[in-house]
Order: C-alpha cells, then sequence, then structure tokens
C-alpha cells in the first residue's frame, strides 16, 4: 500500500451502501473546496461528517467522471465545530443535531477530549439524562475500537473488504483471533483462502513450520484436489503437494496429518489398489466427501433392498401400462420400462437418439395410471426446464426440490422427506457425490428412484463419478440403450456423437448447413480460427440462415488461448453487443444486453452453477447489474457479488453439461491438445439440436476421439456399493 495516494476528506453524502461486506459510494469534501469528491471501496460503517484518510488512486468511470477508489482508510476526528457537529450527529448514538450542537458550544475543541477521558461531564449539558449518557458511551466506546481494530487489520495486509468481512464476523474479537490464530480466517471465512492468511500470517511471525499453518495447508491441498473431482487423495500425493505447497520438508506433515486424523479434521481410510504392494493405500478423505459417498452407498442400498412400492404382483407377460403419448415402443424399450417398474431403483442410461426420453415418458405413464406421484427433477434449470417441456409437467432442479436454504442447507432431508411414490431425475451424469448423498437423504424408503443419464458424458464438475460409479459396482439395476432409432439416423449430429463414442469413423461435410447438420470447417490457424467463429455468429450464420445469434452457442475445450472462453467472449461481445451501457468488475466489462453464466451455486437468489441468463439493466452509479434467466427470474448482483457471473456467449464444454442449445460451434485445435478426450468432444457434440460446426484442425478432432483415456478421480463409491449390498444380502 506504500505507493498509494492519500486524501483526507469529510464524509457528506453516502450514495449507496451495502451492509453484508462494506461497499459504499461517498460524496466527499476535501479541505475547503467547494466541489465534492466521489470516494468509492469497502469499509465499515461510514458516518456524515467523518473526516478520514483514504489511500487508493483517482480513476475515471465512464458515465460518473473522475472517481477515488480507496484500498484502505484511517478515520481521524474532525477539528472544526462544524466538523464535530456533524460527526457527533452522524456517528454517536443518542446524538442528534440538537445534542451536537450544544456539546460543541459547551466543550469546544475539547469535547472528543471529554468523551474520552470525562464523558460523565456530558451531564452538564441541557436536556442530558443518564440514560441517554450510556447510550452515547457504549457507541463512542465501540466506534474507537472498531477504527483501532480496522488499522490493525490493515497493517497486517488485510484489505479494506477483507478487514470488513473480519471484523463482521469477528468483531472486538478481530485482532485476538488473527494474532492468535490467522488461519482460522480460511476456515470460517468463506473467501478467505490459505495464501490469503498465509500472507497476513507471515506479517504476524507466524513461522512456515507453525502447526496450524501445516494443518490450513493440509486442508487447502485436499480442497484443491476436490476440485479436480477428487473425493480423496492417497497420502503419498497429498504429502507431496502440501510440502510443495507449504515449502516444508516433507517428514513434517506426517505428525499434523496423525493429529489432524486423531483430531477428526481428516479421515484416514485404506483403500483397495490392485497397483500397490499389499492391495492397499492410505486414503485422506475431508470429513464432508467421506460421508457424502458412504451416505450414498448405504441409503442405494437400503432402497434397494427396502421395501416395494407399485406393481409388486406385475405379471412378467403384462404390458398393458405401456400406452403413453400415442408412442410405439421398441422391444427394448419396453423391457426398459417393466425394469422401472418392478425394480426400487434403477438406472437408464444410453446415447442421443437411443429412445430415453421416449422411454421416461413410457415409465412417468405406468407410473401414473397405476395411481403413483411422480416427481421430476435436474440439476440445472435448463436440464428441468427441458424435462418440463417433453413431459408436460413440473420439473424442479434438484436444489428447488430439496428446498435449498441457505446457509442451513436443505429443507428436504431424512427428518423431512419428500411427498411423494417415485422420483426421476434426468441428467445424472452431471450430479455430485454432495448432491447426490443430499437428494438420497430426502427419500423416504418407500419411493421408487430411477436415475436418468448418459454415463458417455463428462463426469460431474463437483466430486465424483457418481453415475458411472452407480453402473460399474453392478449393485444398482440398469438399462443402456443402445439402438439409434430411425428417426434420429438422419441427424449426423446423433449418428456422429455415436461414431465418436465408438470410435468410428466420422462423416463430416465441409461446407454448409444445407447438406448437414454437421459441418466441419478447417483452419489450421488459431486467430484465423477465432476470426471465422466471430464472423459465423455475427454474418455468416444470421444472414445466410437466419439464425439469431442468441440461439448460438460457442463450446470451447478452455478458457486460455486465443480460441478460449476469455478471448472468445471479449471479441464476440464487441461483435454482437457493442456500445451499450456498461460496468467494468476486474478484467471483465458487462454490458446491457450480455449474455452471462451463473457460475457457482447461490441458494438465496435461486440461480445455479451453470445457468445463462441476459443483463437486462446496470446501475453504473452503484455497480448492481439485473440479469433475466429463463426469461421471468430476475436476479440482482451487488458489485461484489459480480465474481458469480461470467460472459457466456463463449463457455467451456464442461460447463455446457445439461444443456442444449439450437446451434454450437466448437474450436478444435491441437493447441488445446491437453484437454481434447473423447468424452469432452462427445460432450461437446451433444449439446447441439438443430446444427453444429467443428471449426479448426481434422488431426485435433482426431486425436481428441482417440483419446479415450479418460482423468481418473479417486473414488471409493463402487466399493463402498458392493461392500453394504453383500452386508444386506447376508443379513437377509
Amino acid at each position: 500500500m506504500a505507493d498509494l495516494e492519500k486524501i483526507e476528506c469529510v464524509v457528506e453524502v453516502i450514495t449507496f451502501r451495502n451492509e453484508d461486506n462494506g461497499y459504499s459510494v461517498l460524496k466527499c469534501r476535501k479541505g475547503k473546496s467547494k466541489e465534492r469528491i466521489t470516494v468509492v471501496g469497502c469499509m465499515t460503517e461510514p458516518s456524515l461528517g467523518s473526516l478520514i484518510e483514504f489511500g487508493g488512486k483517482w480513476v475515471m468511470h465512464p458515465k460518473f467522471g473522475m472517481q477515488f477508489n480507496f484500498e484502505s482508510f484511517e478515520e481521524k476526528l474532525p477539528t472544526t465545530p462544524e466538523g464535530m457537529k456533524k460527526y457527533l450527529a452522524g456517528k454517536i448514538k443518542g446524538i442528534g443535531e440538537t445534542f451536537a450542537e450544544r456539546i460543541v458550544e459547551q466543550f469546544g475543541k475539547k469535547t472528543f477530549d471529554i468523551l474520552d477521558k470525562k464523558i460523565n461531564k456530558l451531564l452538564e449539558v441541557k436536556g442530558m439524562t443518564e440514560k441517554r449518557l450510556k447510550l452515547i458511551q457504549e457507541s463512542w466506546d465501540s466506534n474507537r475500537e472498531i477504527n483501532k481494530i480496522m488499522a490493525f487489520l490493515q497493517s497486517y495486509g488485510a484489505t479494506t473488504a477483507l478487514a470488513t468481512k473480519i471484523y463482521n464476523y469477528y468483531g472486538a474479537d478481530s485482532v485476538k483471533v488473527l494474532k492468535e490464530n490467522p488461519y482460522k480466517l480460511a476456515d470460517e471465512i468463506w473467501g478467505v483462502g490459505f495464501k490469503t492468511a498465509d500472507i497476513m500470517a507471515a506479517k504476524l511471525g507466524f513461522t512456515k513450520e507453525n502447526y496450524d499453518r501445516i494443518r490450513c495447508g493440509i486442508l487447502y491441498t485436499l480442497n484443491k484436489m476436490s476440485d479436480d473431482g477428487h473425493c480423496f487423495s492417497f497420502i503419498d500425493v497429498l504429502i507431496e503437494k502440501a510440502a510443495e505447497l507449504l515449502e516444508i520438508d516433507k517428514t513434517l506433515l506426517t505428525p499434523v496429518i496423525k493429529k489432524m486424523v486423531y483430531g477428526k479434521d481428516i479421515i484416514q481410510e485404506e483403500i483397495f489398489d490392485a497397483e500397490a504392494d499389499f492391495g492397499s493405500k492410505t486414503a485422506i478423505y475431508l470429513p464432508l466427501y467421506y460421508y457424502s459417498e458412504l451416505g450414498t452407498a448405504r441409503k442405494l442400498v437400503k432402497l434397494i433392498c427396502g421395501s416395494r412400492g407399485y406393481f409388486d404382483d406385475l405379471d412378467d407377460d403384462d404390458v398393458s401400462y405401456i400406452a403413453p403419448y400415442g408412442i410405439r415402443y421398441a422391444h427394448e424399450q419396453i423391457e426398459a420400462i417393466k425394469a422401472a417398474v418392478k425394480n426400487k431403483v434403477l438406472v437408464l442410461t444410453g446415447g442421443p437418439g437411443t429412445g430415453k426420453t421416449t422411454t421416461t415418458l413410457g415409465i412417468i405413464s405406468a407410473y401414473r395410471q397405476a395411481g403413483a406421484r411422480v416427481l421430476l427433477a435436474a440439476p440445472t434449470g435448463r436440464a428441468a426446464k427441458r424435462m418440463s417441456e417433453v413431459t408436460k409437467m413440473t420439473a424442479k432442479t434438484i436444489h428447488r426440490l430439496l428446498e435449498a436454504r441457505p446457509p442451513a442447507g436443505f429443507g428436504r432431508n431424512e427428518d423431512n422427506p419428500l411427498e411423494g411414490d417415485v422420483l426421476i431425475v434426468d441428467e445424472c451424469s452431471m450430479i455430485d457425490i454432495l448432491l447426490m448423498n443430499s437428494l438420497l437423504k430426502a427419500i423416504p424408503e418407500n419411493m421408487t428412484l430411477i436415475l436418468v443419464g448418459d454415463v458417455d458424458q463428462l463426469p460431474s464438475v463437483g466430486a465424483g463419478k457418481v453415475l458411472s460409479d452407480i453402473l460399474e459396482s453392478g449393485v444398482v439395476p440398469f438399462v443402456k440403450l443402445d439402438k439409434i432409432f430411425r428417426q434420429a439416423q438422419t441427424s449426423k449430429i446423433i449418428t456422429n456423437a455415436h461414431r465418436i463414442n465408438n470410435d468410428g469413423f466420422i462423416e463430416l461435410n465441409y461446407k454448409n448447413f444445407d447438406e448437414s447438420d454437421f459441418v466441419f470447417l478447417e483452419e489450421g490457424e488459431p486467430e484465423k480460427a477465432a476470426d471465422l467463429i466471430v464472423n459465423l455468429c455475427s454474418e455468416i450464420l444470421p444472414e445466410k440462415y437466419k439464425i439469431n445469434p442468441v440461439d448460438i452457442q460457442v463450446l470451447s475445450p478452455m478458457r486460455r488461448g486465443v480460441i478460449g472462453t476469455a478471448v472468445l467472449n471479449a471479441r464476440l461481445q464487441n461483435a454482437l453487443n457493442p456500445g451499450n451501457v456498461s460496468i467494468r468488475y476486474g478484467d471483465t466489462e458487462f454490458r446491457v444486453r450480455d449474455k452471462v453464466m451463473q457460475i457457482r451455486n447461490n441458494y438465496e437468489k435461486g440461480v445455479f452453477n451453470g445457468d445463462i441468463g441476459f443483463i437486462s439493466q446496470i446501475d453504473t452509479n452503484s455497480g448492481a447489474i439485473s440479469v433475466i434467466f429463463d426469461d421471468e427470474n430476475n436476479v440482482v448482483y451487488e458489485r461484489e457479488e459480480l465474481d458469480e457471473i461470467v460472459l457466456a456467449y463463449a463457455t467451456t464444454i464442461h460447463k455446457s453439461q445439461g444443456s442444449e442449445f439450437p446451434y454450437v460451434i466448437i474450436p478444435m485445435m491441437m493447441s488445446h491438445f491437453i484437454m481434447l478426450q473423447r468424452n469432452l468432444l462427445y460432450t461437446g457434440v451433444t449439446r447441439a439440436k438443430k446444427g453444429l460446426i467443428l471449426v479448426g484442425e481434422m488431426r485435433a478432432v482426431f486425436y481428441a476421439k482417440k483419446n479415450n483415456k479418460i482423468q481418473e478421480r479417486n473414488t471409493d463409491l463402487i466399493t463402498k456399493l458392493k461392500n453394504l449390498f453383500r452386508e444386506a444380502e447376508d443379513e437377509y
């Protein structure tokens, strides 16, 4: 903060204030100037009349002109009579304008000394009572304490935003907590990670070998591994990664891990591994992931082995219940519907065009004819909406079905289960281990569960590979549809998707949509490929085929690079939505009518990872943005919440899971070779409904098709399912 410009000014107007994080827009007067300046940043409880020294820099706002963005502040007591009156009236409870006038008139320049050392002398002021004096003293002491705490936090590297978070969480204990264990911040305050706490700890004199530091580094490493899809880490890998992060000798980690296991900060388990010398290796879990795996396995086995629901006495030859929607079913579909009504839990899987949707309709019809109450759900809003359109029934996101109640969790659970007879969940390849465990907790034992999904797609963004593990365990009954129906065979998107999945010959069209819904446009240079993608979205497809750019989604294997989502988003934004009302947040400029995506679950707002919407309004003064999702759900983001959304003209294939778009464009270049895998290409291709264009190098397409080395994830759901099922069979 040494190079920050310092200004000292009096707060005269509070234009905007966010109570949660302290983000404030202030109008201040500097010295004897007649003009007010705009000061913007995070701080605790700004008050009219406060004299504050801000540290920051001047920036030019596109709409509001010059403003001072501060990163540090120090509140000072005003010295003029007018400043004192404004400060007392605006800052101290129990003192309004009248009493501020009387106090300053009586004590003059000694006013603040009196409040500090001889506050009882205020009883000499006309109208002052013991009750009012007590309120004034509490408020004065509190404000002085807050200022001390904020000054201390900032002196040890906390930004104003972080200092505000810390103070809001710990209050008067903030300094004590920071001195005793700054790593506690990473455990308890959302948004504070190991690295932030580590910087503060170093300034406080904590050594690299400190137990709390090593503990925090181990937890951070496990959390980072869960971000990569792992439910646990083998102990040798954990020690290697954590030692590298902490920059300490590996021998220092083992005793800390043992202590953490004893204290139940982490869970240790022996996991079978055929490559290990003794057939098993030591795994280390964060408790959340261990109990989610165990809970998922227990509940699935309990459902499978529990009471039967509908169709207990069904004759194997009776298919009278299979007559919905005027659909004629193929033999394998009839067998799938029969399996769905005979089993308590069933997985229905298959690729595009194999009849999963029509089979699901048959399952719904069968149960509804029997009088069963059928619930429908999917992981994302887009998937739930599509399910509703196809079935003509209400389908909810899993979060809405479970009545998400942040931060407490879900309203539906083992104590308050779902009400219904059958639950059908679509797009189950997207469900991670934490969400699956929460869902299963809410399912009563008499409910039938049917999981529908394409196991060949990418696994969930979150930890685990739940659908794949459930199928591989052999414990849960399943039906895999693999025959492409005649009406689907005319779509090259569908037939090529299956060829990609089976490493077959891909039939490509090198021209346009006049001849095929699957087009390949060759371009060997990434810069020219990016140019072509922008032209396709902004000119070629809209002009030649009258396709609305809103219906076009660019899906890239990666975020980085010339054809990564970051660069493509900026270029597509300028081509499709130039010159609108805008604000800048970090490296991103958001504009009215921009296409944006929510990138984390926000239960309070009712929007979830992967939801796509359009910016309808921007308040350039406060930095708030309004986004409309699904044509109806209007969500407001305050400036400090803008890290939850990103531009979505282009998004990663991973983020597109569970979504379906009319037209999809996918860049395929060898510069993205690290991400080019069969299931990634397959997932991207199957997102397109009407038309797909691959832009790039043919060798990149074939490299991805050939590369079936799926990145392994550390999970143990298969073993847990097998062991628990074996125990249940022995018991019965």
